[in-house]
């Protein structure tokens, strides 16, 4: 006899990739007191993981975190990357959303999110996922695959709606690539909102964050949260790429 399915899983769960230099927990530090609210704690589970250390040649063969090979910074609309390993930083992604799906949380659920090179991973996630999600939220990122892989980007894929962040003062992965990944997507016909910041450089402000947990709560129906837990003091956290 099969197994009985696990039962739902409650609530939402956000998936949230650091860029290149950075760790899981900097940037849990950032976000997660976002959804520390008590009416939140219990609806929204977080997960920030950590990449793997490498030497990457644009920073002098020096030793840092990174989802895969940085080819050369500023990372520009044309810039190539080895996508042999930006495609398995998908597979390690992908087996992260099966292991919650297998726990009961529906994929309608479920949150794919980064910044700078762990949103260029977090959207190339979302394209390449067999299903529907809840969302992907890109943070000064970019898309890490060539314009022909479009024919692998399923018709579930399409349907998961993308929020998009990006300064137009970013030196590191600079504004056309953001600008350029947003219209792809649209190419696509996904629904990619890209909210542009004039003065911004290659950072996350408290400003996107309001905006990103706003954005993740609607989308699971959760409303009448009017106090927001946040970092005690303002700050702006910088990645490599």
């Amino acid at each position: 006899m099969a197994a009985a399915p696990p039962p739902p899983a409650a609530g939402g769960f956000v998936l949230f990739l650091h860029g290149s230099g950075g760790s899981g927990e900097e940037i849990g530090a950032e976000v997660a007191p976002y959804f520390a609210a008590p009416e939140l704690a219990s609806s929204v589970r977080l997960s920030f993981p950590t990449a793997p250390t490498a030497p990457i040649a644009c920073y002098g063969d020096a030793v840092i975190t990174a989802w895969f090979g940085i080819a050369e910074v500023p990372i520009t609309a044309k810039t190539v990357r080895d996508e042999k390993e930006v495609l398995k930083a998908v597979e390690y992604v992908h087996g992260l959303i099966d292991k919650e799906i297998a726990s009961g949380t529906s994929p309608s659920d479920i949150f794919v999110c980064g910044l700078s090179q762990g949103g260029a991973l977090a959207i190339a996630s979302v394209l390449l996922y067999p299903k529907t999600l809840g969302g992907c939220v890109v943070f000064s990122g970019s898309v890490p695959l060539r314009k022909s892989f479009a024919d692998k980007v399923s018709p579930e894929a399409r349907k998961t709606p993308v929020l998009w962040f990006h300064g137009m003062a970013d030196g590191l992965v600079l504004f056309e690539a953001g600008h350029a990944g947003c219209a792809f997507l649209e190419e696509l016909g996904m629904t990619c909102e890209f909210k542009a910041y004039p003065t911004l450089g290659h950072s996350i402000i408290e400003e996107e964050l309001q905006y990103f947990q706003q954005w993740i709560l609607n989308r699971l129906g959760i409303s009448g949260i009017t106090e927001t837990a946040r970092p005690s003091s303002s700050s702006q956290h910088k990645d490599l790429q």
